[in-house]
This record gives C-alpha cells, sequence and structure tokens, in this order.
C-alpha cells in the first residue's frame, strides 16, 4: 500500500519539487497551500492550508484522514524568508516570520502525531536551512526560525521514539526557488544606516539563489529518507561550501569565522 505523504508550502519551489517527485514514485501526496485555486497542479492534490492558521491546519489534517484513513509521513516545508537589520526589524515582522517558519510546524506537528501513534508509525520531516547553524549579517530573525525548529526537532524525535515516529531535520543551502520574491523585507526605510551595506547583502542573496542547483537534489534525498528504516537526525543538502561552513564554525576560532561570513554575504 502507498504510503500518505503531505507537504506543507507546496505550491512552488522545493515543496513543490518534492511533492511532484514523491508522486512521480507512486505515493499518495497531499500538498498544501495559502490559495490553490492560484495554480494548475494535476500531480497531487493541493489544500488550503494556511501554515499560521491553527483552524486551517486541523481541517487540512481532518480532510486527509477521512479520506486515506493515514498520515505515514508529513513534510514541513512551508516558510518565509526575511531579510533587513536587526535594530530595525519591526516587532510585527519578527513574529510573522517565527509563526510561519516555527510556530505553524510545530502546530501541525501536533495534529499529526495522535494520527501516526495510532498507526504506531510515521516519520516527520523538517526542512530548515545551512542558515540554522551560524547567523548571517540581515538575515538573523530567517537564521534564528530555522535554528529553532532544528532544536525542536531534535527534542521531538527524543521524545516520539516510543511510539516509532522518527523526526528527520534536512536543511538545505541555497537552491533555484522564487523564495527571493516572497521574503519579507524589513529595512525601515530609504534613510537606514544600513543602506551600503544591506543592498550588497541582498544582491549577494539574490545572485546565490539565482545561479543555484535545482530543488530536485533536495527531492531525491526525501525520497531517500522516507525509504530508509532507521534514517538520521541530521541531514545537509547543497553546495559543498555550504555545507562544510558547518564544520568551519565548530573548528575555526570566532573571529576568523565571523569574518569568513562578513566576506561570504557581501559577495
Amino acid at each position: 500500500m502507498s504510503k500518505v505523504i503531505v507537504v506543507t508550502g507546496a505550491s512552488s519551489g522545493i515543496g513543490k519539487s518534492i511533492a511532484l517527485f514523491l508522486s512521480s514514485k507512486g505515493f499518495i501526496v497531499y500538498g498544501t497551500c495559502r490559495n490553490p485555486k492560484k495554480y494548475n497542479i494535476k500531480d497531487f492534490e493541493l489544500i488550503k492550508c494556511d501554515i499560521d492558521s491553527a483552524v486551517e491546519i486541523k481541517n487540512c489534517i481532518k480532510y486527509i484522514v477521512k479520506k486515506e484513513g493515514v498520515i505515514d509521513v508529513l513534510i514541513n516545508n512551508a516558510g518565509i524568508g526575511i531579510t533587513g537589520p536587526l535594530e530595525e526589524t519591526s516587532e510585527t515582522d519578527i513574529k510573522s516570520a517565527f509563526q510561519t517558519n516555527l510556530f505553524g510546524p510545530i502546530t501541525i506537528i501536533k495534529e499529526c502525531i495522535p494520527i501516526m501513534r495510532k498507526n504506531n508509525s510515521g516519520l516527520i520531516i523538517n526542512i530548515t536551512s545551512v542558515l540554522g547553524y551560524f547567523g548571517i549579517p540581515f538575515r538573523g530573525i530567517y537564521c534564528a526560525t530555522k535554528s529553532s525548529l532544528e532544536i525542536v526537532g531534535e527534542v521531538f524525535n527524543m521524545e516520539l521514539k516510543k511510539f516509532n515516529i522518527n523526526v528527520v531535520n534536512v536543511a538545505p543551502g541555497d537552491f533555484k526557488t522564487n523564495i527571493a520574491s516572497r521574503r519579507i523585507d524589513s529595512k525601515s526605510n530609504n534613510f537606514s544606516n544600513y543602506n551600503e551595506e544591506y543592498s550588497k547583502s541582498l544582491k549577494s542573496a539574490n545572485n546565490h539563489v539565482e545561479n543555484a542547483m535545482s530543488p530536485e537534489i533536495v527531492s531525491k534525498l526525501i525520497y531517500k529518507i522516507i525509504n530508509l528504516k532507521n534514517p538520521k537526525i541530521h541531514y545537509k543538502v547543497g553546495q559543498f561550501i555550504q555545507k562544510f561552513s558547518i564544520v568551519l564554525k565548530m573548528i575555526l576560532p570566532d573571529k576568523l569565522f565571523e569574518k569568513i561570513l562578513l566576506n561570504y554575504s557581501k559577495n
């Protein structure tokens, strides 16, 4: 019997790539997004579910369980980018980023746990980021949300072992998606004290995404994880330098690693 898989944020980018790839492999895939009527996707069912809404999450999961009886795999992909100097980032934007990137994923995990526990089996995959392992100038809030999701994933994995539910964190680097067009820009105004540095950093971030690899690489890794009996807790995927930077942080002196990050964010 084919596994039932839920992919949040499946209307575009990495989420869409994962949903399409898994659907092509014969899985029963349900994708979620805020407004499914905007998209003409035939390969899997796209359901209305705003990850910021506990009510929509509950209704979405209830709908899938009514149709399929189970949810075997949850892929927590929905998220939002946010950039801007920390000093000028509004409390509203900070709360919005944490709601989408952390609180929403926690809510949908909690909705799926009783279903997976009843089945004595389940897999939850959180799509985090390599930026969850260190801070980058002008992307501090984004880094913080993804770092928090990494920790939450680790704790869920420990707490859910007795129910045979595995929780895995997959941290991608940059991939060619439309994330730049949907991110929150929190720079306060044109008279910001950070204009020059922020402009360079934003241009660099956009260039990295524009010249990045296809998200299908992430999809293939997700497929591999789903088929493992005993997956690892952490996976990193993307360009070598982005993955290796996590190792560099552990072995290099703080000041030297900081200098490398500052140069990277400008180029």
